[in-house]
């Protein structure tokens, strides 16, 4: 019998393991003084939302995404996205910059605005599609907020991975399939991230007014779930009707993107009932089950780098998994930049094993069971006691979750003697603790944090966040890094405007191109 893959890597890495490649994708609403939805525009000193490479928005005009560069260690990336967070927090006037997932107080769709990325042609495409998801699906939803946290390998480890494996693919095609083998493993394993990481058991209650939910009254202005780990992830949060008719394949890369093709080039007949445009105007690229890739929600998504005007699948069709995005995060409500480092160390060592366990493809019938898992712990996680299905056995979370455990503290050991550090070890024991106290869990900390303030959602959480600016504040920028900031702003203005005037084709024909493509 040969060696399994994790001898292999600890044989053949040891001499050349140049760590892994990591960023960060940060959501927040700006919120005004009494914690209600900003109705202002993009602050203009954050630069154009459109092609500033660090600040942009997500669906609304007051959903911030902050973006990391690519950082080859926790703390450059941490440091990095600490920056943007100072740097935005530093021109919000007197708004705050919300720190949960679930959003701040709403009054209904017409209180979302949706953002907007100029006059340019792809500027408006970026509109359409949003308005696209606001007729399909409302608006309430795309005011949830998360973080996606993108990790790739080195090709130094690639090439040694390959070698070690004895593969004689071409390095491209290699890659794909071992980033898609980590995503198999993902998909049977995400639900421990929920246990972990969930962070949303309480919204407030605009966000539910006039819609029929099981949550529990918390008080006058919020509800909760009391054994859910993340609403966000939840019926409530990203969850539509049109989706759970899709059977988008994660086996390999050619299944991928063979199906998520499928369902934009297949009509949805209630979104055909909409049409295009209403009073001439576009509300939706197109009348299919997706618009576009990005629609599709989902925890997990294999990515690579997309040319101008190239669509995600052309790109992965083309170039093959560049890296891979997971999504089913929700914000850190006590980090004043939403992600921890025990957290980001322990989502390494998490898919690293992804990659390094065996990885059959996913069956039907273990696909719906994984699902249910999923579903189950976003709902029920938190309660004292809970059984999970694996495989053909029935066994509870925490002991599960245990045995998950056992299997990255070697690797743990490993990566740490490597490097010469604890921090490996330190990010296990964090998560560990978890699993032991369920008191430690975030979503059970965010509910006692409310039960002790005495809070509901709203004004506990405006509190935090109101605390986190401060701390940011107090921190301030360098000089230097202040000034490349504003370098980035208003070098991302002039950039929208040359894209703005060098557009000749009307947005009509524009769109006719991109849907032929």
């Amino acid at each position: 019998m040969g060696a399994s893959r994790q001898q292999l890597f600890g044989q053949f890495t040891s001499q050349q393991w140049d760590g892994f490649r990591k960023g960060v994708e940060k959501e927040g609403l700006r919120v005004d003084r009494n914690g209600f939805i900003a109705q202002t525009p993009h602050p203009e000193a954050l630069g154009s939302a459109l092609t500033h490479p660090r600040i942009t928005t997500d669906y609304s005009e007051s959903l911030l995404e902050l973006i990391t560069p690519v950082c080859d260690s926790t703390e450059s990336m941490l440091a990095s996205l600490s920056d943007i967070h100072r740097f935005v927090q530093a021109h919000l006037g007197d708004e705050v910059f919300w720190s949960a997932s679930m959003p701040c107080e709403l009054n209904g769709d017409e209180s979302i605005p949706i953002a907007e990325y100029g006059t340019s042609n792809i500027g408006q495409l970026k509109h359409v599609y949003r308005q696209g998801l606001a007729v399909r699906y409302g608006r309430m939803m795309q005011s949830i907020a998360g973080t996606h946290y993108n990790l790739s390998f080195p090709d130094s480890f690639w090439q040694t991975w390959q070698s070690a494996l004895d593969n004689r693919q071409s390095l491209q095609e290699f890659k794909s399939d071992q980033y898609f083998w980590l995503v198999r493993n993902f998909r049977r394993r995400s639900w421990l991230l929920m246990y972990l990481f969930g962070a949303s058991p309480a919204l407030d209650a605009s966000f539910v007014k006039g819609v029929s939910h099981d949550l529990s009254r918390f008080n006058e202005n919020s509800w909760y779930g009391p054994e859910a780990t993340s609403l966000r992830m939840g019926d409530l949060g990203y969850h539509n009707n049109a989706q759970s008719s899709l059977d988008i394949c994660f086996n390999k890369l050619s299944t991928y993107t063979d199906t998520l093709a499928r369902a934009i080039h297949t009509p949805w007949q209630p979104y055909e009932r909409l049409g295009t445009r209403r009073d001439g105007q576009f509300i939706q690229i197109n009348t299919n089950i997706l618009q576009i890739e990005n629609e599709y929600y989902s925890a997990v998504r294999p990515k690579r780098t997309t040319h101008v005007g190239e669509k995600p699948i052309q790109a992965l069709n083309a170039r093959g998994v560049e890296y891979i995005e997971v999504r089913c995060l929700d914000l850190d409500p006590f980090s004043p930049i939403g992600v921890n480092e025990a957290q980001v160390d322990f989502l390494d060592l998490f898919l690293l094993d992804c990659l390094l366990s065996e990885s059959s493809e996913i069956s039907d019938d273990e696909c719906n069971r994984l699902d249910r898992n999923y579903k189950e712990v976003i709902k029920h996680g938190s309660r004292e006691h809970f059984d999970m299905s694996l495989c053909d056995d029935t066994i509870p979370l925490r002991e599960a979750g245990r045995k998950l455990m056992e299997r990255l503290a070697p690797l743990a050991q490993q990566l740490d003697g490597w490097s010469g550090g604890t921090a490996y070890g330190r990010a296990l024991a964090a998560q560990q603790a978890k699993l032991d106290n369920r008191d430690e869990m975030p979503s059970v900390k965010v509910l006692q944090g409310m039960r002790e303030a005495n809070q509901g959602h709203r004004e506990w959480t405006l509190q935090m966040s109101r605390s986190h600016q401060q701390t940011l504040n107090a921190e301030g920028l360098s000089e230097a890094t202040r000034l490349a900031f504003e370098r980035m702003s208003q070098e991302s203005l002039a950039e929208q405007q040359a894209i703005e005037q060098a557009d000749t084709q009307p947005f009509e024909r524009f769109l006719a191109d991109y849907l032929e493509a």
